[in-house]
């Protein structure tokens, strides 16, 4: 299932591509000029990221709005030509992106600097739904790598490094900014990496549900444990069997809360919940911020800090 929306995913990156040869990429260069740096990110995270390292020496733009699902999304030939046209392009993974490979063969990378910010990190290993639940043999499912690197704020700070090393390759004149920028931010996530140890240290229950398998990278850093409704992908939903486990396990832990996410259908979490008694509440992946949140000062920081008191409710 993942290798054919890999595949389906190429072929709608070649054809925006194709489009592109056919009428000639409208370059943003003819119609603005700009000493800063053009800097293209995917989603939420790369771009906030990527903007507290860069400061004002870059102009930076982000593909995927805070209403898109990250895992659903394929960029347009709009999208490929901002990609095309960018100093630097910036993205999260092949795991989670998986039609950057495909832009990133058709683009000039003499011109455009490509960071992918997860690179260096071991990504863990997760399962994708069964395809057909009634032949769950071991050749049903079938193996990803786990992209929601950045849930953890250790490995954050890890794609920070990478982003500014990156920026400093594409933007040698302004390496002292970069770094200067890029430690400042460092540091504020070793705060929030405290913040989480010291809040979640002395749990005596450290399992918790979620709508979907985002949040094994932050379970690992704090020795939790989550029982995901779906897999990988949000859009995936457990098989009869799977449900009745999960309800069972509800009621078995007395779980009370289950976590559901801005950007993905909360109707099976409410099914579980129905049938225990749980009361439903946010964790974010933070896949998407609204434009309006972020004028009101919420950013990467302020959305983990209210993962980690959604976080504390359940693990006591």
């Amino acid at each position: 299932m993942k290798n054919l929306k890999k595949l389906v995913g190429s072929i709608v990156v070649l054809l925006g591509i194709f489009l592109l040869v056919g009428c000639g990429s409208s370059s943003s260069k003819e119609t603005e000029k700009s000493d800063k740096l053009k800097v293209v990110t995917t989603f939420y995270p790369m771009y906030d990221f990527t903007k507290n390292v860069v400061g004002s020496n870059a102009d930076i733009t982000m593909l995927i709005d805070a209403n898109t699902e990250p895992h659903d999304y394929e960029p347009s030939a709009k999208d490929i030509a901002k990609i095309q046209d960018a100093d630097v392009f910036i993205y999260n993974s092949d795991e989670l992106e998986t039609w950057a490979p495909s832009v990133i063969k058709e683009i000039d990378t003499k011109k455009t600097t490509v960071i992918e910010a997860s690179k260096g990190i071991t990504l863990l290993e997760g399962v994708e739904e069964e395809e057909d639940h009634a032949d769950a043999s071991e050749d049903s499912h079938e193996h990803a790598y786990d992209p929601h690197v950045w849930l953890d704020p250790v490995l954050a700070k890890q794609e920070v490094a990478t982003i500014e090393k990156g920026l400093i390759k594409a933007d040698a004149k302004n390496k002292q900014s970069y770094e200067k920028q890029a430690k400042k931010y460092s540091t504020k996530l070793d705060e929030l990496n405290q913040k989480f140890e010291a809040g979640l240290k002395d749990a005596q229950n450290r399992n918790f549900v979620t709508q979907h398998a985002a949040f094994a990278y932050l379970a690992k850093r704090y020795n939790l444990s989550q029982l995901p409704i779906a897999g990988l992908s949000p859009d995936q939903e457990p098989s009869a069997a799977e449900l009745a486990k999960i309800e069972d396990y509800v009621k078995e832990h007395n779980v009370k809360i289950i976590f559901t996410e801005e950007l993905a259908s909360t109707k099976v979490a409410e099914t579980i919940a129905s049938a225990t008694n749980a009361k439903l509440e946010v964790l974010s992946p933070i896949e998407g911020i609204t434009k309006e949140n972020q004028k009101k000062g919420l950013d990467y920081i302020g959305v983990m800090e209210n993962n980690l008191k959604a976080l504390k409710k359940v693990i006591k």
